[in-house]
């Protein structure tokens, strides 16, 4: 039994010395200095004394000072680690240059820096922005939008509030990037993006999706969430209380535990009747599935498949282009389907 004690001990010590030096290269690789000798320099360095440590389990002699040794300079890691800071001062690209913010009074919530760019293509545009108030007493309702462009797993979802009169305000959750960077699936692992909360019309942040996404191109699904109102009034109200926030103390954006679906899910625990949370929310493209095997899609008792055909929205999106009442234009039925209640509750 000590035999099998100190195996099992060895490996859990194999494994977290393991687990930290992969965390620590890349950490490195992707946050550490801007000079390219010095970034690599140090990648190659740690990575070399993480296998040294990986050697030195196996002879006794060694062991406890390298696992010492080795326990400083990790902790000096994560103190580098922990003192790289979020900003909103850099030099943004022009989609996310600009942070939304809200003014309240009462019910009434005045929403500042509207995104409604007027689009030519994805990457040329004219950026514009408006101000409005809304009323939460005149919520309707919450609506949930997925976009598809690699496979069925994955989707950024976002959500859109939905007012009388046919007002609308989309919510997406994203990366705020500088100007010359890329988005990367592994670097938002590490500190390389801001979070930003895009307050957008509809017309600017469906419709570049629908529209003008080309490389690769992406499916857009239009779902009406089923509920009570007044939970749609909550969830409104912890979107705006992050948007401000954010405004005055940055965060990052994490690939896995900060993005746009792990947000959302965040939000809606202020409901106590939220979702469960499950590996659906992780594998976002699947979330639209989730919420109707949780009750929470308005399906008319149509299949999910049979609803996804339905809230599949291209091709009205692009009808509708510029139109004024393009909110309305999307969310008309498709051929062959009955109408629905475009608003049933939040």
């Amino acid at each position: 039994m000590s035999r099998l004690g100190r195996a099992v001990g060895l490996a859990l010590l194999g494994f977290l010395s393991a687990a930290a030096g992969g965390w620590g290269v890349l950490a490195l690789a992707y946050r550490g200095p801007p000079n390219d000798v010095l970034r690599i320099g140090l990648v190659a360095s740690f990575a070399l004394a993480s296998l040294v440590v990986l050697a030195a389990l196996f002879f006794r002699r060694w062991r406890g000072r390298a696992l010492a040794v080795y326990v400083v300079v990790f902790v000096l890691l994560v103190a580098w680690w922990q003192g790289i800071k979020p900003s909103n001062d850099r030099n943004w690209q022009t989609d996310v240059a600009v942070l939304p913010y809200a003014t309240l009074d009462g019910d009434r919530v005045t929403i500042h820096n509207i995104r409604n760019f007027d689009y030519r293509s994805e990457t040329d545009y004219t950026p514009a922005y408006y101000d409005k108030l809304f009323d939460l007493r005149q919520l309707e309702g919450v609506d949930l939008v997925a976009a598809y462009w690699m496979g069925p797993a994955i989707a950024h979802v976002f959500i859109s509030f939905a007012f009388a009169g046919g007002g609308h305000l989309a919510i997406s959750i994203e990366t705020r990037k500088e100007k010359g960077e890329e988005y990367s699936t592994t670097r938002g692992f590490f500190r390389q993006y801001e979070l930003y909360y895009v307050v957008a019309d509809e017309r600017d942040v469906i419709k570049l999706r629908t529209n003008y996404r080309r490389d690769p191109p992406e499916d857009v699904y239009l779902y009406r969430l089923r509920g009570k109102l007044e939970n749609g009034r909550k969830l409104f109200m912890e979107y705006v209380k992050r948007i401000n926030a954010l405004r005055t103390t940055p965060e990052f954006y994490n690939t896995l535990t900060t993005n746009c679906t792990t947000n959302i899910w965040l939000h809606s625990l202020v409901n106590p009747d939220h979702p469960p949370f499950s590996w659906k929310i992780l594998a976002s493209g699947y979330v639209p599935e989730y919420l109707y095997e949780q009750g929470r899609l308005d399906a008319d008792g149509l299949s999910f498949a049979e609803l996804q055909k339905t809230a599949h929205i291209n091709l009205r999106a692009q009808a509708a282009d510029g139109a004024a009442d393009f909110s309305r234009r999307i969310r008309e039925p498709a051929a062959g389907h009955a109408s629905r209640s475009l608003r049933p509750g939040a």
